[in-house]
């Protein structure tokens, strides 16, 4: 397992979402939504778990989640779990939304189509999902 420094956190947070600092990694340390900091001899180290507690937030903080509810919401969770929010992030990227065209179908199942996908596709996708939320056989 890679041992990190709260910069070294930061900052390859930081690549992959912009608003994220190191005054961010310490106060989320600080506060308690990161488990805690692991003692390597006489240093206290984030470790690749800490990374993805901090990928899982950021993507549910883009979700709307509070602060609050997302320290909840990870405390109950595996940590199989919280690796798979984290890798969601790049979803939730400002030019991956800008270059997807989402469609809603339901109120709680949305389809998001990249630029490259042909509206004859999309158009049979959204019909086809249609028809699964409404119960329809196909």
């Amino acid at each position: 397992m890679n041992h990190y420094t709260a910069k070294q956190i930061a900052e390859i947070l930081q690549k992959e979402d912009s608003q994220m600092n190191l005054r961010t990694v310490r106060y989320y340390t600080q506060i308690g939504v990161i488990p805690s900091l692991e003692l390597v001899g006489n240093k206290r180290v984030y470790t690749d778990n800490h990374l993805h507690y901090f990928r899982a937030i950021l993507t549910l903080s883009k979700c709307g989640e509070t602060l609050s509810g997302i320290q909840e919401k990870l405390h109950e969770l595996t940590m199989d779990e919280i690796i798979k929010i984290g890798e969601k992030l790049p979803l939730y990227q400002t030019e991956q939304m800008m270059n997807h065209e989402t469609h809603r179908i339901s109120e709680d199942v949305f389809i998001s189509f990249n630029s490259q996908t042909s509206p004859e596709l999309k158009s049979k996708i959204i019909e086809t999902v249609s028809q699964l939320v409404k119960g329809r056989d196909i």
